[in-house]
């Protein structure tokens, strides 16, 4: 070889490498569809997040609304007593031939649930 044929070898040789590095650059950056697709991925991170702090908040009030409910269930059982145990010692004063003490007026939000008191 001549120096002139290893001179246009090593030229050539310095070309191609410098293509494949350009290619290799390149193919390595980002595009935009990638970056769409990171971007999609992280709303989607977030709105995982979201919705999970959502579910946890509703099965909470869904536990709290399930307390509550028992709660005025018992309170239901409670005031049922207390009317059937007033109507009883009502009865028992009649039978007995005296006259109970008058009825105390009663608020409109009782009077909604509560009937016949006096009886």
């Amino acid at each position: 070889m001549t120096p002139d044929v290893n001179s246009i070898a090593s030229i050539l040789g310095t070309v191609a490498t410098g293509g494949l590095a350009a290619w290799a650059a390149r193919s390595a950056k980002r595009t935009k569809p990638q970056e769409k697709r990171d971007d999609f991925l992280a709303v989607t991170t977030q709105q995982g997040a979201a919705i999970e702090r959502l579910e946890n908040r509703v099965q909470r009030q869904e536990n709290e609304a399930e307390k509550q409910r028992q709660r005025i269930g018992d309170q239901d059982e409670a005031i049922s007593w207390l009317l059937y145990r007033v109507r009883s010692l009502v009865s028992h004063i009649k039978r007995a031939g005296m006259e109970p003490p008058a009825a105390e007026p009663m608020s409109e939000p009782a009077a909604r649930y509560i009937h016949n008191i006096d009886a």
